[in-house]
């Protein structure tokens, strides 16, 4: 008899515990993470009454893979466009809370007499509130839709990537075991530097690679595909002295803005939740009752800590962000908990070891504890509102109403100076890094591998010219990018604006040419005037070469389509309006979507017969019919049931054209019974009106509104109906349609 080993049982008992534990846990309506970390209690030696994992170490590393897979989903529901789209009072809001908390939970760590390692990671723990658990309390309490809810939502999506920035932050100092501001700074332009250089090469390689791959693609290919790549990155990551789970989140991210994003993510949704739950079992391992036995007042104090801390700074946050004071107090109570980023991050540090065993099961304790009370402490912010708005003094009241109502945005111009500053720093950060890349790369291996190959002086020329070929498209971006753009024409017309917007140019161009002189000057040994020469004519080159511009532009036509594929393929099906329709606002104008329902009379009709612009004031500029969408449709196109159509108007022409789609009459006839069909059969006798004509000439359709179902000869043999033949003595025709016109043939 073989012999089992012993990983396969444990992954037995781990997964026998889970089940039953998610069970409960689920009929209890709590949150399954608590159930998984229960069940990873159970499993564990600490408690003697049930079976234990032997293999601990196989575990871990399983947990490890889980930790890779939750980042890789987080990833892939992720989006850096949302950073955008979050808006002022979440980043401010977001930033009060982390640095806030980091500073408070370092301060109850050393007031502990922690090392500095685990006051550290204790800040970084109780930093982060929960995204998942916040959602659930949301959509179970229903307050899903409300404007805090949006909020607060906005926050966590910034503090889950903040939370990866904080791991790879967190690693550093924890390898280098120290606190230098300048090594710090190193480590978070590294961070800084790959990130984006990940995310715009991929972003650009991986769409294409997806996209001619396509047909070659099942669920199958797609999920190991998809899976390859994740664990490429975690590899490449690690090489680059980040973390696997960094790499995780990384190439998520960039597969979150394919048109497969949807399709990987219900993928991998299966095996995330497997590996998962092994790590949050592996977590409940860590649970030494003896140890919370022992640290009661840290879990008590520190739970106080995160309740307090994160009311307090959420709240002060989202004043500081101009928001009003009610929402504030519902946005602070909201994010009390601490959860998956506590338990990863403390992974992380023991990990690599450098923090001590009594704090994992101290950060599980507060946040089950913090978890379990979430509910109560969203329902607690109405009355602490109340108390404060009673309380609070009329001079601090009237503080907080000006305050909010002075965050208004900037004046026309001062927002254009913001939308092209912001336009060009990004500009020239991306492209920047990406020759930084190049250079990186041509110096360490295409130089010598050309000084390998080719001989001489020529090795370095070669080098050279391969090099700045590579640097040029990109270079001319940061020369010329924007300089058509509205922004800066718009700024252009005003004189006092043209000195600094020629200033900007002349900076951006010294730039390209830092890094043409940088190149030169590390391969030939030129004086400086012949390599600022050459430099001047290559500048020259760039900008008045057909190539160089035909190059930048389709790299940069390709990276937006890859990075706005999904928006796109969002509008052309209608779940998404077009980036028109916000600025139809300003015009007291509005994209609506109305469905055609199928009982309204006029479906069928062609908009010329329609002239819904003369009716009700609204104009028609597409209609979706399945996956097909017309733009702009013509005088002659008939709208049918059931097709979407997008339509521009006022309000009240809105609320016009809305009352007459709802005239539609969906109730019943009366007479159902008029209208009941029958089948009967019908003999064709020498009397018979029908007898010598052909089903054609018979006016059974077109007269009596009957239907012929089939045509019965004299032998029994049912025949397809044939309009052209004749009917014969001694046919019979079996005829089907409302019951008093059947009648009224067979009366005949």
């Amino acid at each position: 008899m073989s012999e089992l080993a012993p990983l396969i049982a444990d992954l037995a008992l781990i997964l026998i515990c889970a089940g039953v534990m998610t069970l409960i846990f689920k009929k209890l309506k709590q949150p399954l993470v608590l159930g998984y970390i229960v069940a990873g209690f159970i499993a564990s030696p600490h408690l003697a009454l049930t079976p234990s994992v032997i293999d601990t170490a196989s575990i871990h590393v399983w947990s490890d893979i889980g930790v890779i897979f939750l980042l890789f989903a987080l990833g892939l529901e992720f989006s850096f466009k949302k950073i955008v789209k979050v808006g002022g009072p979440a980043i401010i809001a977001c930033l009060t809370i982390i640095f806030g908390m980091l500073l408070l939970g370092f301060s109850v760590g050393s007031a502990f007499g922690w090392k500095k390692m685990d006051a550290l990671f204790l800040g970084g723990m109780i930093c982060m509130s929960s995204t998942t658990i916040i959602y659930k309390a949301f959509e179970d309490l229903g307050l899903a839709k409300k404007k805090f809810a949006g909020l607060v939502m906005s926050i966590l999506i910034l503090e889950d990537i903040l939370a990866v920035v904080l791991m790879v932050v967190l690693s550093t100092v924890a390898v280098s075991s120290n606190f230098e501001g300048g090594e710090l700074v190193g480590s978070i332009l590294k961070l800084v530097f790959f990130l984006v250089l990940w995310l715009v090469v991929g972003i650009y390689l991986i769409p294409l690679i997806l996209r001619k791959t396509r047909s070659l693609m099942n669920d199958e290919t797609l999920l190991v595909v998809s899976l390859g790549l994740c664990f490429m990155m975690v590899v490449i990551a690690a090489k680059t002295g980040f973390s696997a789970a960094f790499g995780a989140f990384i190439m998520g991210s960039i597969l979150s803005e394919t048109l497969e994003a949807e399709h990987i993510e219900r993928l991998v949704k299966p095996v995330k939740d497997l590996f998962g739950a092994i790590f949050f079992v592996s977590v409940g391992m860590m649970v030494d009752p003896s140890m919370i036995a022992q640290h009661w007042l840290p879990i008590l104090i520190i739970t106080i800590t995160v309740i307090l801390g994160q009311s307090f700074f959420a709240t002060v946050g989202v004043l500081l962000s101009g928001q009003p004071l009610k929402m504030a107090v519902q946005s602070g109570l909201s994010l009390t908990q601490i959860g998956e980023f506590s338990f990863i991050i403390a992974s992380l540090g023991v990990a690599l070891g450098v923090t001590s065993n009594f704090l994992y099961p101290i950060v599980v304790a507060v946040s089950v504890i913090t978890i379990f009370l979430t509910p109560y402490m969203i329902r607690l912010s109405e009355p602490v509102y109340g108390f404060l708005q009673r309380n609070l003094p009329s001079k601090a009241k009237s503080f907080l109403d000006s305050y909010a109502q002075a965050a208004e945005p900037q004046s026309g111009k001062d927002n254009l100076w913001r939308q092209y500053l912001g336009a060009l720093v990004k500009t020239v950060i991306v492209y920047g890094i990406l020759c930084v890349a190049i250079c990186i790369i041509g110096f360490t291996a295409l130089v010598p591998l050309a000084q390998k190959w080719i001989p001489g002086i020529w090795a370095n020329l070669v080098s050279a010219i391969v090099i700045l070929l590579a640097l040029a498209p990109f270079l001319r971006g940061i020369m010329i990018k924007l300089n058509k753009s509205e922004e800066f024409y718009r700024l252009w017309e005003e004189k006092s604006n043209r000195a600094m917007l020629a200033a900007g140019i002349v900076v951006r161009m010294l730039i390209a040419m830092g890094f043409i002189f940088y190149v030169l000057a590390r391969l030939f040994h030129f004086s400086v005037l012949w390599i600022l020469l050459i430099a001047l004519l290559f500048v020259g080159y760039i900008l008045f070469s057909r190539w160089t511009r035909h190059s930048s532009h389709r790299l940069e036509e390709t990276f937006i389509t890859n990075l706005r594929s999904r928006e796109i393929r969002a509008e052309y099906l209608g779940q998404k309006k077009p980036e028109y329709a916000s600025r139809l606002l300003d015009k007291d104008l509005h994209l609506v979507d109305f469905d055609i329902p199928a009982e309204v009379e006029w479906a069928g009709a062609t908009l010329q017969d329609l002239d819904l612009g003369q009716r009700f004031g609204v104009h028609v500029v597409s209609i979706l019919r399945g996956k097909r969408r017309i733009n702009i449709p013509k005088a002659n196109t008939r709208i049918f049931p059931h097709d979407r159509i997008q339509v521009i108007g006022t309000d009240k022409d809105m609320d016009a054209f809305g009352a007459e789609l709802q005239r539609s009459d969906t109730s019943l006839p009366e007479d159902l019974q008029k209208q009941e069909m029958i089948l009967r059969r019908l003999p064709v006798m020498h009397r018979s009106p029908f007898l010598g004509k052909s089903l054609k000439d018979s006016g059974l359709r077109n007269r009596y509104h009957c239907l012929v179902a089939g045509v019965e000869k004299s032998d029994g043999t049912l025949h397809v109906p044939d309009a052209t033949l004749p009917l014969e003595d001694g046919d019979y025709i079996w005829i089907v349609g409302e019951k008093k016109d059947v009648e009224s043939v067979l009366a005949l």
